[in-house]
């Protein structure tokens, strides 16, 4: 028989009501109820807990995604930006090319690139690339094709480098041309006997007049018309005091007749610059200058390179 217990109940005022018997394994069962509902209580707290932390991580988390987010977008945006940066870099490599094209037309050089070799050797220009791409498509594409390009434009540029080097030195060579090209008339006067053949003052037969002769007052100050090199300054037979300038290129200019030479052999001079004075030395009928031009040893009309 199972154990029982008493249990006496009081009222208000002290005195006994009644008195009940509860067995000891009803005191069990109690004991169990109150164990297992303390254990849900804790359980459901724990999982309260829980879910409130994970909660508040998530909250963190989709605040970590949105800022990653704006993130990706900024560097999308950027992306777009880099692929306008390289088609406008595209765009100036032709403008250079075609401005370099014109100077090359100017100074009568020949152009060796064209906008096709420009950018691949042989191949064509390559198409600009879609900056405008919505920013959740291909963007992988995007960057590959700048990769592409990016190396195509480094080449453009190496090749247009190399063109303008090859301008520049075109350039230096055609100006030191020009400065070495006679172009000044070498004194003042008029002109007594032009370049060609004509009847001799002093034989009377016909010859042919290698230079021009300008006749003048002595003592007339004589100019280079380009930058040269004396190369003769002393009496040379029939030419009487005579310079020769060097010029490069071939040119050679000779001044016949002169009454005092100011330069020496060796000398630089200058275009303009004054180099002896008119005379009438040598054979000579007055003052005058004999002023000759030579091409490559071969004499040639000095009227064509008289350009003041």
């Amino acid at each position: 028989m199972a154990k029982q217990y008493s249990v006496l109940i009081i009222d208000d005022r002290g005195s006994p009501v009644r008195e009940s018997r509860i067995s000891k394994r009803s005191i069990s069962a109690m004991a169990i109820v109150a164990l297992v509902c303390i254990a849900f209580t804790g359980l459901g707290v724990y999982h309260y807990l829980h879910l409130r932390n994970a909660l508040a991580d998530k909250s963190l988390l989709v605040a970590q995604l949105h800022d990653q987010q704006i993130q990706i977008e900024g560097q999308r945006k950027q992306i777009q930006s880099f692929a306008d940066d390289i088609n406008q870099l595209k765009t100036k490599l032709l403008n250079l090319n075609d401005f370099e094209k014109k100077i090359r037309i100017i100074a009568n050089l020949e152009h060796k690139e064209d906008q096709a070799s420009l950018f691949a050797i042989g191949g064509s220009m390559p198409d600009d690339l879609e900056s405008n791409l919505p920013l959740q498509q291909d963007h992988d594409r995007l960057i590959r094709q700048m990769h592409a390009h990016i190396g195509q434009v480094e080449q453009a540029s190496a090749v247009q480098q190399n063109s303008l080097d090859s301008l520049l030195d075109s350039l230096k060579s055609k100006r030191n041309l020009l400065a070495a090209t006679p172009s000044l008339r070498p004194t003042h006067g008029w002109i007594s006997s032009e370049f060609g053949y004509r009847v001799s003052p002093f034989t009377g037969r016909k010859e042919f007049h290698r230079g021009l002769d300008i006749a003048t007052r002595q003592g007339t100050p004589i100019i280079a018309p380009a930058d040269g090199m004396v190369t003769y300054a002393d009496p040379k037979w029939l030419m009487g005091n005579m310079v020769a300038i060097d010029h490069g290129y071939g040119m050679v200019t000779r001044y016949g007749h002169c009454e005092k030479v100011l330069k020496k052999k060796g000398d630089r001079v200058q275009r303009g610059e004054v180099i002896a004075l008119v005379g009438n030395t040598g054979r000579s009928t007055g003052p005058h200058l004999h002023y000759e031009i030579r091409v490559n040893g071969v004499p040639v009309n000095p009227l064509k390179y008289i350009l003041d």
